[in-house]
């Protein structure tokens, strides 16, 4: 690990990774500021009464939690292939998993809209946790097998001689060495599940589908937009996600850091 000893070299860090968060920093700054202006924390009492939010909160977590267990049980499943099973071809698999990172969410509408008609999961959870797994797969699965690739084959080929199969040396060994890099999956999942907006805007179009994403267009219309409430509201919607990366915070680091290392 790099690691600084001179006072100097400390301050001139210290400086440079300051100005590197000020970017990332000032517009949430701006958006907090936002939302305490005009009547201050009645803009926090008009998103909080709301009388949607707690369905919409309940229809974001379980939207979150889906795609968590559809992210998790893939990404695993397919890194443990890609990086210890004797598979022929599998790194063409692999390069054609990656060549996904490349096509952009606005690029997938059309085509995901008329499947979900097709299959009739239009105006369902399912038109959205789908489409969010698909998208999370490759970059998770890049990040695991990484990851993966850092533990011994010896310890497989131990216990398959002590008569362990496949799927058991994976769910006894594999597995609980994981957990680092599972936190960083289901921290960054999370993210991108409780935090889109294109998708459940296009897919669910029924107030009881409808995701915490959406509640700031509430408060924006043809004769209405208190900007205020709409930041008020967004405050509101980032704070779970504030919440989980601090309880997951050292085991997302590690993760994350193994991840791209090994």
């Amino acid at each position: 690990m790099f690691e600084t000893r001179s006072r100097s070299a400390k301050i001139v860090l210290q400086v440079l990774v300051t100005l590197m968060v000020l970017p990332f920093l000032f517009p949430l700054v701006v958006m907090v500021q936002g939302s305490l202006a005009g009547i201050g924390w009645g803009n926090y009492e008009a998103v909080l009464s709301r009388p949607e939010l707690p369905l919409f909160f309940r229809n974001s977590a379980l939207i979150s939690i889906a795609t968590i267990l559809l992210v998790y049980a893939c990404t695993m499943l397919a890194a443990f292939a890609f990086s210890k099973l004797h598979i022929r071809g599998k790194e063409v698999y692999f390069w054609l998993i990656l060549a996904a990172l490349t096509l952009p969410e606005v690029i997938l509408l059309t085509p995901l809209f008329s499947t979900t008609l097709q299959l009739g999961l239009y105006n369902t959870y399912w038109s959205v946790i789908l489409p969010l797994a698909a998208l999370q797969i490759p970059f998770t699965v890049l990040l695991t097998r990484s990851f993966m690739n850092g533990i011994p084959d010896g310890l497989i080929e131990a216990a398959r001689i002590d008569g362990a199969n496949t799927l058991r040396a994976f769910w006894h060994i594999v597995l609980p060495l994981t957990r680092p890099i599972a936190a960083a999956i289901i921290v960054l999942t999370f993210i991108g599940a409780w935090n889109n907006f294109l998708l459940p805007l296009v897919f669910l179009q029924s107030p009881d589908t409808q995701t915490i994403t959406l509640l700031p267009t509430f408060f924006i219309g043809q004769f209405n937009n208190d900007q205020t409430k709409v930041l008020a509201a967004a405050v509101v919607t980032a704070l779970p996600i504030v919440i989980a990366y601090l309880l997951l915070q050292r085991l997302f680091e590690r993760g994350l850091a193994a991840g791209a290392i090994k």
